[in-house]
């Protein structure tokens, strides 16, 4: 059997094949090889119902010998290059059918060319719904295998924040994240509504996640509008707080949508609210509202107003770009004009978006016209300078103090709240003083041998309450190691003399005759107007029966007064007054050491800074109490025999709840007598114009103080007080570096241009300047007549 092939124009005589021709018509595409065309012939040419050809066609060849055999029978599909499928190829070169219908029919069975690889519909569908079905299924393993993990380290790390006593910060210090976290009971229900109106508007129904959110915030993004996020506030509170991870891979938004469903199925929205608000970043080092609170208004969150509220819902879009102070250090385009602008915008529109949404009526949206300007940018936790100080105090005292097993170990976790009793103006004024008093005096290159290592300390504290106002506690905190308020090793000198002469009139002098072990009963009380005492210079000092003292190498002690000058036998009164010590060391003797310290610390000295000698120097300040002791304890006479300790700390609160209040605990450590009779004594000192004290007096007011000195000029104290304040000024000079392991009090004969350092002199003179800006405004008050000795 031949091969039906396309042959060149037909000779007469010479006719295809009807039935080929008719194939080729019906069924072919046009031949792809150079053929001519053809004419029917007078054979007989049928079609089936099925468009199939008929095969009874047959041709004659001129010359030939016989009939040819069927040509294009489609028995077994070998004709031409037909196909298979009973005969439907199309021969002649043509491209063949497609092939059989499978079941993923592509490419598809019955098409040509470029239809051949477009999917039907009912493959894009399937595909579409084996896809949908894969991530459902790979999302339900999901949801089952992954964990919600515990909030990250990071979002709960605090910081300790510490207030001056008007309540505005003073520090953040005690960890590297300015932080307080807060219970939602704090949070402001319109900072939470100005959140959702802004971040989230179904976050009080959504599942955590919002699909729908995320196609409002495409579509608003794509009009150039203003968007809510696309993540909710539980995603976000996810991702700060639980996640810890900000990149944008696809794992981690897919770990955060399923984190996020578990989370708001199992918390409840006040605490994903809480959670996101304490965690989030409000910029200038702020996190958690709390401390965005503070940072840009210096009130607590529970205080913000609802405009507060709204701007620093601003801040959680965009803290660079929407601070009003600006960020040009982050973003040159971030300048404070150009921030401003941007975030009166966005507060106006969520404004807006609280009254669309119902959370703000219309009445109180008109009060807010105005953008709620913030205080301007300030670092915070700068410890330098008094700050220093001030915090080493506080937490000093806290942790001594409290009684709910606090230690340094809990505070140093951080997210604790001081607030302590300092009041700013009143440090400003004091180092002011003491600056003015340092600059003109102590020249340090002109005077070196002499002026150097010069440190001044002080202190004051209200007598009324105990509270310490004010510290000076040196140049800067991180220039020095030693606090020149608290507990130095700087002898207190005559300072120390009022303890002696409120126990002589408390508990009296012993009776010469009778034994060491005498009652009270057997004493007798010294009236500082009545009671002699010798004032000679190298007294030699004598026990109470009127025997010479001597110490345990058998030397008599010769008690000397300052610059060697000696009084006749002169009152209590008058040995104050010109600060003579004879008397007061001889009359400690007669009192009793013992007494003599009992005396002190009813008045606020604490016990371990007393000298545990019992030698007759006792009684003129061997001992080295703080400059704050000082003060507290002169304050005690201030309140006229009502001794409270003084202290640092109000109060103190951790996320929220109050850990510790500080309790007034106030003692009559003296009768009012006692009381009121040192203080006259001491308004002497500075009355009198031989007084060691004048110039430590304020035009118009009472003043009571005493001045010290110390044997070897090492150290000059003044103290004083009117009834409103009381206040301690030391003066020393010692090389306080940490590094010196040999750290001594050098002498202070020179210094500041004088032969000899004396209480009266720079001591005094900050004092008055001090305490002359510290009571200004404030009224005059007097301190109570002096009360009559019991006989």
């Amino acid at each position: 059997m031949s091969e039906h092939r396309p042959k060149p124009p037909h000779s007469q005589g010479d006719e295809p094949s009807a039935a080929s021709s008719a194939a080729e018509q019906s069924n072919c595409p046009a031949p792809s090889g150079d053929t001519a065309p053809q004419t029917p012939s007078d054979s007989h040419e049928a079609r089936h119902p099925n468009g199939e050809d008929a095969e009874d066609g047959r041709t004659t060849q001129p010359g030939g010998d016989g009939l040819h055999e069927e040509a294009n029978t489609g028995d077994d599909g070998s004709d031409g290059g037909r196909g298979g499928d009973g005969g439907k190829g199309s021969g002649n070169g043509r491209e063949g059918d497609p092939g059989k219908a499978r079941r993923i029919d592509y490419p598809r069975h019955n098409k040509y060319g470029w239809r051949r690889w477009v999917p039907s519909w009912k493959l894009v569908t399937g595909l579409c719904l084996g896809f949908i079905g894969s991530l459902m299924a790979a999302a339900t393993i999901a949801y089952a295998v992954v964990e919600v993990p515990d909030p990250n380290r990071a979002s709960e790390a605090q910081n300790n924040v510490y207030y001056w006593a008007d309540g505005t910060q003073m520090a953040a210090t005690g960890g590297e994240i300015n932080r307080q976290i807060i219970p939602i009971s704090q949070i402001p229900e319109d900072m939470q509504n100005a959140v959702i109106s802004a971040e989230n508007k179904t976050f009080r129904t959504d599942s955590g996640v919002d699909p729908m959110g995320i196609g409002r915030a495409l579509v608003n993004m794509a009009k150039g509008g203003q968007t809510q996020g696309g993540s909710t506030i539980t995603q976000q509170y996810v991702k700060n707080a639980r996640l810890g991870d900000q990149s944008q891979t696809f794992s981690r938004k897919f770990k955060e949508l399923i984190v996020s469903v578990k989370v708001g199925a199992k918390m409840g929205k006040p605490d994903i609210m809480a959670g996101y608000l304490n965690a989030s970043y409000y910029g200038r080092d702020a996190y958690g509202l709390q401390a965005a609170a503070r940072t840009y208004y210096g009130i607590d969150a529970k205080d913000l107003n609802t405009g507060q509220c709204a701007f620093l819902a601003s801040l959680l879009r965009d803290p660079v770009h929407f601070d009003p102070a600006g960020s040009v250090d982050i973003d040159p385009a971030a300048t404070p004009e150009a921030n401003t602008a941007r975030v009166t915008e966005r507060w106006n529109w969520i404004l807006d978006e609280m009254l669309k949404d119902g959370h703000l009526p219309a009445a109180e949206r008109v009060k807010y016209k105005n953008f709620p300007m913030p205080r301007n940018a300030a670092k915070n936790g700068q410890l330098s300078g008094q700050v220093g100080y001030l915090v080493d105090l506080a937490k000093s005292y806290f942790l001594s103090t409290n009684d709910q097993g606090i230690g340094a170990d809990d505070l140093a976790r951080g997210g604790y709240e001081i607030h302590t009793t300092f009041q700013k103006d009143k440090v400003d004024k004091l180092k002011a003083a003491v600056k003015k008093v340092q600059d003109a005096n102590i020249k340090p290159k002109k005077r070196p041998d002499t002026d150097t290592f010069v440190q001044f300390g002080g202190a004051s504290v209200n007598p009324k309450t105990g509270e310490i106002a004010a510290v000076y506690g040196g140049e800067d905190a991180t220039k020095h190691f030693t606090n020149g308020a608290d507990e130095t090793g700087a002898q207190v000198g005559s300072a120390f003399k009022p303890f002696v002469l409120a126990a002589a009139m408390e508990t009296g002098v012993r009776d010469p005759l009778k034994p060491e072990d005498q009652g009270l009963d057997d004493r007798k009380l010294v009236d500082p107007d009545k009671s002699v005492y010798n004032g000679k210079n190298k007294l030699k000092i004598k026990k109470y029966d009127g025997s010479v003292w001597t110490n345990e190498k058998g030397e008599e002690w010769l008690q000397t007064n300052d610059g060697g000058e000696s009084y006749k036998n002169i009152t209590l009164r008058e040995a104050m007054v010109h600060s003579a010590n004879s008397p007061f060391v001889q009359l400690g003797m007669d009192i009793g050491i013992p007494e003599v310290r009992k005396s002190a610390v009813k008045a606020g000295l604490l016990e371990s800074s007393l000298s545990k000698s019992n030698v007759p120097s006792f009684s003129i300040g061997i001992s080295s109490p703080s400059a704050i002791r000082m003060a507290g304890a002169y304050a005690t006479f201030a309140a006229n025999g009502k001794q409270r300790d003084p202290f640092s700390v109000k109060k103190v609160e951790h996320e929220g709840r109050t850990v510790y209040e500080h309790e007034d605990r106030t003692k009559q450590a003296f009768t009012t007598a006692v009381a009121s009779n040192v203080t006259d004594v001491l308004r002497s000192v500075v009355d009198e114009p031989e007084g060691t004290g004048k110039n430590a007096r304020l035009p118009g007011r009472q003043v009571a103080g005493k001045t010290g000195t110390t044997d070897g000029n090492k150290s000059a104290w003044f103290v004083g007080y009117t009834p409103q304040l009381s206040t301690a000024i030391d003066m020393y000079r010692l090389d306080d570096n940490e590094k010196n392991k040999n750290r001594a009090f050098l002498e202070m004969y020179g210094t500041g241009g004088q032969d000899k350092i004396h209480g009266a002199s720079f001591p005094s003179e900050i004092w008055q300047t001090y305490m002359s800006e510290a009571l200004k405004g404030q009224p005059v008050m007097n301190f109570p007549a002096p009360e009559p000795i019991r006989p």
